[in-house]
């Protein structure tokens, strides 16, 4: 039930999937209605009785064939399933078999004629529970992984000790396979653990078993579709039961690197800070390192794997590697993404190439659609000549006008005239919204005043269509300061003042700052109200906090 579910989960990832059933003594995968085949093959059993009868391993082509119902999905039963399978599965001396007639070989060429001829992603083999004449086939010989479904009580911790001891005993063999073991707590019932007898006998399958990672688990599912032997990662897969057949479909495809989505959740998943903090960068009995470059040799013509591979390398401080890997992505994978762009900027710029920085800057801001966060790292790196023409370059003119008026607020700090250059285009184009023309004059207004260009302020903020009373807050404030500074100290201006205590004053007091309320304090005390410029000084004061740099309004600066 698990293997075809988990199947059918993978193939609806468009994995290919083949099923074989090495369950021989009681076979049954043939019996499931959505498993119906497009041909009635023979299967394992008659495999091995031709072989035995010619010699020869057979070809593959009359023992697998192609689900009619699941694409993606191939079987190779047990065998044709008739009076003669119990006559033909009699006649089989396994220990025969491996010892005189070279069954071990027989079984690696059928494990190649799988890769040859089908290409399967996946091969899931169902195999007999307990010690059998097969097991060791489909345990040992056969897997790269092993699911090792158990309910969790004494009888199965007993039988499993010695058959997980005989799996993990492959490392020591002269093959030195490790094969990969997935622990399944199956047909769980979903009650109420009060005395922990799950949790305590959970524990002691960790610590007999020698496993420390936490063990999936298949609850008891009650439901007569299991009569019907319904599969429910395809007829159901909004319930619980296919929900956690898809958890061990990832859990499989997790410990197998070659498999891409295996890869790039990796690669996501690594954190170097938390890793050091570990003392070593080993994960699944295998360093990082090695991991790495597994999935660099199997996944070397993928962009995001090789651009992934990329960013890690940054971050390891291989800044050539890096670099070389950016290029892969670009020059021979042809990933002309802005990101991988960018990313070779920052590498070549630790590197010292600032030339080669400030060329993938621009080839970032050639592009159309680029996010708002990534065009401010390119304007970075950009040359300090190029830097204002940038401003129209592609990728700023894309960006809607509140995330180019983000950009320019952004750039102020580093890249002053390029932030004046994308406010001053939206304050006079028409093309933008009046909205928006207004908050760009007004941040113009509110750099032309900390630069002590009072007219240019006033300008900004004062014009034919606008008045005092149409003013908001901010402007409103900025226009009486900068009136004032400019003059020689002794003329004040009430119109905008007044206008700051009226909107000031209809702000509920929780979301008046320190500025606002310090503001409101200048604005009463410009207009002679004493009482009410300290009563909001006092406000300004208490808001205040000491441990935040914070605008001051009275000097107009940190």
């Amino acid at each position: 039930m698990a293997l075809v579910n988990v199947a059918t989960e993978l193939a609806q990832r468009g994995r290919k999937v083949l099923l074989v059933d090495f369950d021989l003594e009681a076979p049954g995968l043939d019996t499931f209605p959505l498993l119906r085949m497009r041909t009635n093959p023979e299967g394992i059993v008659d495999y091995v009785i031709r072989y035995l009868k010619d010699d020869v391993a057979p070809e593959l082509d009359e023992f697998v064939a192609e689900s009619v119902n699941i694409e993606n999905l191939y079987v190779m039963p047990s065998g044709s399933y008739s009076k003669r399978y119990a006559t033909n599965f009699s006649r089989i001396d396994w220990a025969s078999l491996y010892g005189e007639r070279d069954g071990y070989l027989l079984f690696e060429d059928l494990k190649e004629q799988w890769f040859r001829s089908l290409r399967p992603d996946y091969v899931f083999i169902d195999s007999r529970t307990g010690y059998t004449d097969t097991a060791g086939i489909c345990t040992r010989q056969l897997p790269d992984s092993v699911v090792i479904l158990f309910f969790p009580n004494e009888q199965n911790l007993r039988g499993l000790k010695k058959v997980v001891a005989d799996i993990r005993s492959e490392e020591n063999t002269p093959r030195q396979r490790r094969i990969e073991l997935h622990f399944v707590m199956s047909n769980v019932p979903d009650l109420d653990d009060e005395d922990e007898i799950l949790v305590s006998m959970k524990t002691r399958f960790q610590e007999d078993l020698d496993f420390s990672h936490e063990p999936l688990v298949i609850h008891r599912y009650e439901s007569l579709s299991l009569l019907n032997q319904v599969i429910f990662a395809k007829e159901r897969p909004r319930s619980r039961l296919a929900k956690e057949y898809g958890e061990l479909a990832t859990r499989i495809v997790d410990s197998n690197l070659s498999d891409r989505d295996a890869a790039l959740r990796y690669l996501k998943s690594l954190n170097f800070r938390r890793l050091r903090r570990r003392g070593g960068l080993t994960e699944s009995g295998k360093s990082v390192e090695e991991h790495l470059r597994q999935i660099g040799d199997l996944h070397q013509d993928d962009q995001e794997v090789v651009f992934l591979l990329g960013k890690i390398a940054v971050e390891q401080g291989k800044l050539e590697d890096a670099e070389s890997l950016f290029s892969r992505c670009i020059e021979v994978l042809g990933y002309k993404d802005a990101e991988v762009y960018l990313e070779r900027a920052k590498a070549t710029d630790l590197l010292g190439e600032n030339e080669g920085s400030a060329r993938d800057a621009e080839s970032v801001l050639r592009q159309s659609n680029v996010p708002h966060g990534l065009v401010l790292q390119a304007m970075r790196y950009v040359e300090d000549d190029a830097a204002v023409n940038a401003t129209t370059s592609p990728a700023v003119l894309s960006l809607n006008g509140d995330e180019q008026l983000l950009l320019a607020s952004d750039l102020i700090r580093f890249r002053k005239k390029s932030g004046d250059a994308i406010r001053e285009r939206i304050a006079y184009d028409s093309q933008y919204e009046d909205s928006l023309q207004l908050q760009a004059r007004s941040e113009l207004a509110l750099d032309a005043i900390c630069s002590r260009d009072f007219l240019h302020a006033m300008d900004l903020l004062l014009h034919e269509d606008r008045d005092f009373d149409e003013m908001n807050f901010d402007d409103a404030f900025n226009y009486g300061m900068a009136f004032w500074a400019d003059g020689d100290g002794t003329e004040l201006l009430a119109n905008p003042f007044e206008q700051v205590v009226v909107l000031g004053e209809s702000m509920s007091e929780n979301k008046r700052g320190a500025n606002h309320a310090q503001r409101i304090a200048i604005a009463c005390w410009a207009l002679e109200d004493s009482d009410k410029a300290l009563r909001f000084a006092r406000e300004a004061r208490t808001k205040g906090n000491r441990k935040l740099r914070e605008f001051s309004y009275w000097r107009y600066r940190m």
